[in-house]
């Protein structure tokens, strides 16, 4: 069946499980002059190839997406693209986690890449939505890692080292990094660095590249009122807990689109911030917050022990430690940003020089143990509006020029780091 499979230059079912991406035989498009290496032009010619597969995939995967921690069918589609595609492959890890280990042909390094397979419930959609979709782009983040496989696979007598492919569950509930590393997949593929894409709100072809940045963590704290008007004190309670932030969520596209300038901004008004969130469920307060640097957190929690303080019979907790910022080191962000200007031309690079003040990324705990990069891929289509592009949004839609776009960066980008010298 694999062999059938790699006579065929395209396959591209609309059945559940049929759906499917398929090419020539490994190397067929370098035989002729069998270079040493990966080129980025033969990751060209292969991701070309597979461009009108790869958008049926994520039409698919589109179509039926599935919540954190329940991406079993996801889970199975990618667990059969990367068989087809010759790789060694492990389901159920960290729940439904799968890991697809490629072995090339020439010695070198293992580089990890890590795609999340879940969709976004209806309570973290903005505005709230009727059922679970893909507004975040996991549905592409997925493809796109499924589309790398193939073109490396394709390609593996020139590949040196070894490729990972993690396909996480649950990052919506920053859940699933956490599952796959304690279930060890980290040591047992003796990964070392990872890397990974997220979809973000600038023009398709771009990548937004985050030297020393990334994203913030999360705090969570309750407060409990005592007293007959419990209900009323923690509210006063919470509109100040609330004034400690220093930003604000957007409410307009304006915001939007000012927040995205911001993060581009050296110096910028996002270069420190603090965000916080206080709710009221009858006598409680129940806060979360994000700032940056992450070090301003005992800052933060001091200042929500103060205002508890001024009021009769109020208890704090903070029920955890922090969950800690994405933090991407400089060095390998400006590694990447050469290789993508290489690759896909000068201006096909922008660079972030802030966090996005209200998202947060359970690939940071990837990034504690390993070093990497998490860029954005640029997906706003011409001329349309900011919410179609920015995660989160009930319009989010995607341009899909981006799935070859990415398949391109990080193919080149994953070969050229497991044939490196380590640093």
């Amino acid at each position: 069946m694999g062999q059938a499979l790699a006579r065929r230059s395209l396959l591209a079912g609309a059945a559940a499980a049929g759906v499917g991406i398929a090419g020539g035989a490994a190397g067929d498009a370098v035989a002729a002059g069998r270079p040493r290496t990966v080129t980025q032009r033969a990751v060209d010619a292969e991701a070309e190839r597979l461009r009108r597969g790869l958008i049926a995939l994520r039409q698919d995967l589109h179509r039926h997406p599935e919540a954190p921690g329940q991406e079993r069918r996801t889970a199975g589609v990618v667990a059969r693209q990367l068989r087809a595609a010759g790789l060694d492959v492990v389901t159920g890890v960290g729940g439904n986690g799968v890991v697809g280990v490629l072995r090339g042909a020439r010695p070198g390094r293992t580089i990890a890449y890590r795609a999340d397979m879940d969709a976004v419930p209806p309570q973290d959609i903005v505005g709230g939505g009727p059922a679970t979709a893909h507004v975040c782009g996991h549905d592409l983040h997925t493809t796109i890692a499924l589309g790398v496989a193939h073109v490396l696979a394709r390609l593996r007598r020139q590949l040196s080292g070894t490729a990972v492919f993690l396909f996480q569950p649950a990052e919506e509930a920053l859940a699933g990094a956490r599952a796959m590393i304690d279930a060890g997949v980290l040591e047992r593929t003796r990964v070392e660095e990872i890397h990974a894409l997220h979809c973000g709100p600038f023009p398709v072809g771009q990548f937004a590249v985050t030297p020393g940045y990334g994203l913030p963590g999360q705090d969570h704290a309750q407060v409990t009122i005592a007293g007959p008007d419990a209900p009323d004190t923690a509210g006063r309670l919470a509109a100040a807990i609330g004034a400690l932030a220093t930003v604000t969520p957007p409410q307009t596209p304006a915001d939007l689109e000012r927040m995205v300038a911001d993060v581009r901004t050296p110096h910028g008004p996002l270069n420190r911030f603090v965000a916080v969130r206080a709710r009221v469920q009858d006598a409680t307060v129940s806060v979360s917050s994000r700032c940056w640097p992450q070090e301003r957190y005992p800052e933060v929690r001091a200042g929500i022990r103060r205002l508890a303080a001024s009021y009769a019979g109020a208890t704090v907790s903070f029920p955890a430690d922090p969950f800690p910022a994405m933090v991407c080191p400089e060095r390998d962000a400006r590694a990447l940003a050469h290789h993508l200007r290489r690759a896909l031309g000068r201006d096909a690079v922008t660079e972030l020089h802030a966090a996005f003040p209200f998202n947060g990324e359970d690939f940071a705990l990837y990034l504690d143990h390993v070093p990497g990069t998490y860029t954005f891929l640029g997906v706003r289509a011409p001329n349309s509006p900011i919410t179609t592009c920015f995660p989160h949004y009930p319009d989010f839609a995607p341009d899909e020029r981006a799935i070859g776009i990415g398949v391109r960066a990080m193919a080149g980008w994953i070969a050229q780091r497991a044939a490196s010298a380590p640093h």
